[in-house]
């Protein structure tokens, strides 16, 4: 369909079925898929990168298909005895995951990038498209919540199942960050065709990739329409506490409020047809919009909406010569 490159921004659960349906239409030198790293933190003295890891799982398709994130097939030894050695025990890591974060540890304690290691990663898993973190450098996402309290990503989401209300968000050291070097040589290729926000949640998955430095500027130079598929559908997020943080940030719980924050670095938005009475208005900020189905329960789902994305990349790409 395209001879052009793509590149899709994700998260983890939602991000992840659209990368899937993308490397299913597009071959291995067509699509790149840069992952949110700001989710990244160190537990029992593994580099543990939660989105980097759903989006591998699933393009080699090891991943548990019910829940969206992990192995399949996982087991559960290593928590069970941690509990019994009285250690912590909130962030779920199964027996097969533990090699993942292991060989990951090791190899950037040897000195390799998190960029080199991600790669050594997929090749081992047989990923023939270009998985890449955001960067290499180490950014962190944190959590500030009306009690005052700042919490790391990781213990809102996981130890505190993201109880707390939120008041904002902040990402350490993203001022001194640099774009990971296959990411920026993706925005810099005058190949690229489009640049797709996967559905994930716009404040901690997405935010900390566009607001790394240097990376609106290069979009906006590559001239390449970018897309963002809505996270919300119906008033509600498919996956994740995207509306809840919506509602405490005093934010309306619909498709048409995540387009306005992303107004101004978007050319394109994909509603689903639930919302498809939005367009009008979503066109109206400047924004051009299409409705589909964009809730991915089957492969074909994802697939379906992977050349929907394509379609509309193409209209908007001929609309702009």
């Amino acid at each position: 369909m395209t001879t052009s490159k793509i590149l899709a921004i994700s998260g983890g659960v939602g991000g992840a079925k659209l990368a899937l349906g993308l490397s299913r239409v597009l071959p291995p030198e067509e699509l790149g898929v840069v992952a949110n790293t700001g989710d990244d933190f160190e537990h029992l003295g593994m580099r543990i990168a939660p989105d980097l890891d759903t989006v591998m799982y699933t393009l080699a398709e090891l991943s548990n298909k019910n829940q969206g994130w992990g192995l399949a097939g996982e087991s559960w030894n290593f928590l069970e005895a941690l509990a019994r050695l009285g250690d912590e025990t909130w962030f779920q890591l199964g027996d097969q995951d533990m090699a993942t974060h292991i060989v990951r540890t090791h190899k950037l304690a040897e000195g390799e990038t998190l960029s080199e290691v991600t790669r050594y990663l997929c090749r081992q898993l047989g990923i023939e498209h270009s998985l890449m973190p955001m960067t290499d450098d180490d950014v962190r996402t944190v959590v500030h919540t009306r009690n005052g309290e700042t919490l790391a990503f990781q213990h809102y989401f996981v130890r505190e199942r993201c109880a707390p209300e939120v008041t904002g968000f902040d990402f350490l050291n993203i001022d001194t960050a640099a774009p990971a070097p296959e990411f920026s040589a993706f925005l810099e290729d005058p190949a690229l065709g489009a640049i797709v926000i996967c559905p994930s949640n716009p404040f901690v998955s997405v935010d900390p990739v566009l607001k790394l430095p240097g990376v609106i500027g290069a979009m906006r130079r590559s001239q390449a329409p970018v897309i963002a598929v809505s996270p919300i559908v119906g008033g509600q997020a498919i996956k994740g506490p995207a509306a809840k943080m919506m509602a405490e940030l005093g934010m309306p719980l619909s498709a048409e409020a995540v387009a306005e924050h992303y107004r101004g670095r978007i050319d394109g938005f994909v509603l689903d047809q639930q919302d498809a009475s939005l367009k009008d208005s979503i066109d109206s900020m400047g924004i051009a919009t299409i409705s589909t189905n964009t809730v991915m329960v089957t492969l074909d789902d994802r697939i379906a909406l992977a050349n929907d994305i394509l379609r509309f990349a193409k209209e908007l790409s001929n609309r702009s010569l």
